[in-house]
């Protein structure tokens, strides 16, 4: 489900903030909360259903880390947890995204014939991987105070920033949800919200997706081993970078 698909816009984004807002109005601060996490639950596996089970997993896994690290009868274990920890997010990270180009480049060194059935890599990997590594240092610092888990599962998935970013720190975003106002809908923070939400989409629609049209075609062309010339290949570069910058910023 992409942000300026017609699913997202009417119908998914309405239903989900109705909801927050008639739960919030009934002081079902809780409920509301679980609403959102169950509701960006729903929009990562969208994609791809099976890859719930993975960042589900991960985010039980480091958030008891997480736990353990605070727990002051196990202070003397915090930094081996917190290594522990940065390793297993690094090693799950790195499984997906280069085991294959590590075996390929093993069997051409060395002429072996390993073989790796291809992995498909989990949408947001490296978002919500990084984001977790940054809640363990700061958690390992004392920078983190919540710890409750409903509220972490949302600082994780919270789906506005769970597929392209940005990544941010447990206290600059979990302060927010534990204000009361936020549950109650303001009509100038709604309005200020959708006047940004429709410069980014603007941005997306009419000029990301319209440089990325012209760069595409050129890039499948390289892939498929099609000989490109001077001006065709110069053309699909100059077209992706701006169109690049506009697709992951196109909110701001």
């Amino acid at each position: 489900m992409l942000f300026n698909s017609y699913e997202f816009i009417f119908i998914f984004l309405p239903i989900v903030l109705l909801g927050f807002l008639f739960l919030g109005s009934l002081g079902r601060y809780q409920i509301a909360i679980a609403w959102l996490v169950f509701s960006s639950l729903f929009f990562y596996g969208w994609w791809n259903p099976i890859y719930l089970i993975l960042i589900i997993s991960s985010v039980i896994f480091n958030y008891f880390i997480g736990i353990f690290i605070t727990n002051k009868s196990q202070k003397k274990l915090g930094f081996i947890l917190l290594t522990i920890g940065v390793l297993a997010n690094l090693g799950l990270l790195g499984y997906f995204k280069y085991a294959n180009f590590l075996i390929d480049n093993w069997n051409i060194a060395f002429e072996t014939e390993y073989n790796l059935k291809a992995i498909i890599l989990p949408l947001a990997i490296s978002f919500f991987t990084f984001q977790q590594i940054a809640y363990l240092v700061d958690t390992y610092r004392a920078e983190t105070e919540e710890h409750n888990f409903l509220y972490y599962a949302l600082f994780i998935t919270f789906f506005p920033q769970l597929i392209a970013g940005p990544i941010v720190h447990h206290k600059e975003m979990l302060p927010q949800f534990l204000k009361a106002s936020i549950f109650k809908l303001n009509h100038k923070h709604l309005s200020v919200g959708i006047m940004i939400f429709s410069i980014g989409l603007f941005k997306k629609v009419v000029f990301a997706d319209t440089m990325a049209s012209y760069a595409t075609p050129v890039f499948n062309a390289a892939n498929e081993g099609i000989t490109l010339t001077f001006f065709e290949a110069w053309g699909g570069g100059t077209c992706v970078f701006p169109a690049i910058i506009f697709r992951l910023f196109w909110l701001f």
